[in-house]
Formats: C-alpha cells, sequence, structure tokens
C-alpha cells in the first residue's frame, strides 16, 4: 500500500523530477489530468527539458524500474520515458523535448503534421500530439505554452487521415478479400477505423492523446458489427469493406459538416 496521500506523493515526485538538469516543466496527464480515473490508474508525468537530457539523471533517483535511452520509444516526437513504481503506485514518466514541442506547434498552427509509428497505436500517432498534451496536460512545476485547437490543422488533417482510411480499406479490398484473408481485412478495417476516428475528432477541434476510447469517442463503434460478422468468404469480405468505407466516409463528412 502506498504510504503518501496522493497530494503529497503527486508534490515530492513532481519537485524530484523538477530538479533533474534540464528539465523546465513537469505535467501530470492521462486520465488523472482528466479527473477520468480508476483508483488503480497509472499515474502518467512528462518532464519537459530544454537542450541535452541525459536518463542517467533519472536512473540516479532510484527509483524502481526501467528507464529508456532518449529516443528508444520510436525516436520521433515520443521519444522515450521511464515505467517506474513510486511509493507503490505505478508512474510513467515521459520525455519531452521542448525544442521539438515548440517546432511541432508552430507546424499545427500551420496545419502541418506527420503520422509516426508507435506501439500500442493502431493509426500511429500525429506529431501534433506533444501539442495536444499542453492542452490537456496539467502543469504541475514550471511554466509551458498552451495552445487553442489551429484552424489550419482543422483544415488540413481530417483529409489527410480519411484519405489514409479510404487507401487503407481499397488495398483490403483489392488485395486480401480475394484471397479470404480474413484477418488482414479484419485489421484494415480496424485501422481504417482508427485513421478515421483521428479525421472526426480533428475536424471537431477536439485533441486527441492516445488511443483508447478513440473510436468511442467519434461515434464509429457501428463498425463494430462489421467485423463481427466477418466470414472469409471474398464476396462477403468485399461487401463488409464496401460498408465500412460508406460508413466511415458518412462519418467524416459529418463531422466536417459540424
Amino acid at each position: 500500500m502506498p504510504s503518501l496521500p496522493d497530494q503529497v506523493f503527486l508534490d515530492t515526485t513532481a519537485d524530484r523530477l523538477a530538479a533533474l538538469p534540464t528539465v523546465r516543466a513537469v505535467t501530470l496527464g492521462g486520465s488523472r489530468a482528466q479527473g477520468t480515473h480508476r483508483p488503480d490508474s497509472d499515474w502518467d508525468m512528462a518532464i519537459y527539458y530544454r537542450g541535452a537530457f541525459d536518463p542517467a539523471d533519472l536512473r540516479a533517483v532510484g527509483w524502481t524500474g526501467e528507464v529508456s535511452e532518449i529516443g528508444a520509444w520510436g525516436g520521433g516526437v515520443f521519444n522515450g520515458g521511464a515505467w517506474l513504481t513510486i511509493d507503490e503506485r505505478r508512474v510513467d514518466v515521459h520525455y519531452r523535448d521542448l525544442d521539438v514541442v515548440e517546432h511541432q506547434m508552430a507546424e499545427a498552427e500551420a496545419g502541418r503534421f506527420r503520422i509516426e509509428p508507435l506501439m500500442f497505436h493502431l493509426a500511429g500517432i500525429p506529431t501534433y500530439l506533444v501539442v495536444a498534451e499542453l492542452a490537456i496536460n496539467e502543469v504541475l512545476r514550471g511554466e509551458l505554452p498552451r495552445s487553442a485547437y489551429p484552424d489550419a490543422l482543422r483544415a488540413t488533417a481530417p483529409g489527410r487521415w480519411h484519405g489514409d482510411a479510404a487507401a487503407t480499406l481499397a488495398y483490403a479490398k483489392a488485395g486480401h478479400a480475394p484471397k479470404s484473408a480474413l484477418t488482414q481485412v479484419a485489421g484494415a478495417i480496424a485501422l481504417a477505423t482508427a485513421q478515421t476516428a483521428h479525421a472526426v475528432m480533428a475536424a471537431r477541434g477536439q485533441w486527441v492523446t492516445n488511443e483508447k476510447g478513440l473510436v468511442e469517442r467519434a461515434g464509429l463503434t457501428a463498425v463494430d458489427a462489421l467485423t463481427a460478422g466477418l466470414t472469409p468468404d471474398p464476396e462477403a469480405l468485399a461487401a463488409r469493406v464496401t460498408e465500412a468505407d460508406v460508413l466511415l466516409a458518412r462519418a467524416v463528412e459529418a463531422a466536417v459538416r459540424g
């Protein structure tokens, strides 16, 4: 059992992280920042550093767990972190390079972004994820900029995400369905649904920081009936892909219309 009350634990942990060399700010994210957590939820925290950050400094604190090197979690905007146990609590600490964050904020304001692969994310993550975190997370130590959802991003992101979804389904219909590749068709529908969910949320001007609950938030749970009823028959698979394509396209159109 934890020995410290939640607020005392949070304050002492934030103080220790803020004291690390080159760290300029510390945030609380995830469900605990949004007030949707359960008693057993993890504590998601991030350290924002300027210049070079050495993970050895975090390791030297002595908390139990795994501390990654910079770039170990894909090498993109989500560039590493640590899985720790602090006072019997599960704590994730993410690394955030302030130079990268500020660059991605400027890119998002101009409507530009990339999509990067990241473990546990079907559709990958947009580089504006680090901007979304600034808008959603609670700043515990230091100061960080905040950003409203950029109009330029609302204009460009839906088309990019839905274009990827449409291409994913087109390939599944032409390449996988005729070969009775049920698993690959199911995967393509799942991927296209996640991509479309990003498109819908972008059209609404709502930030996304991970895929948990994303399909439901975007109003796309009707796709579940399509994947649940899949059979290996080529014609049936092609028909389900077409149904998914129509459903997802209509959802994006509705979101864009507002």
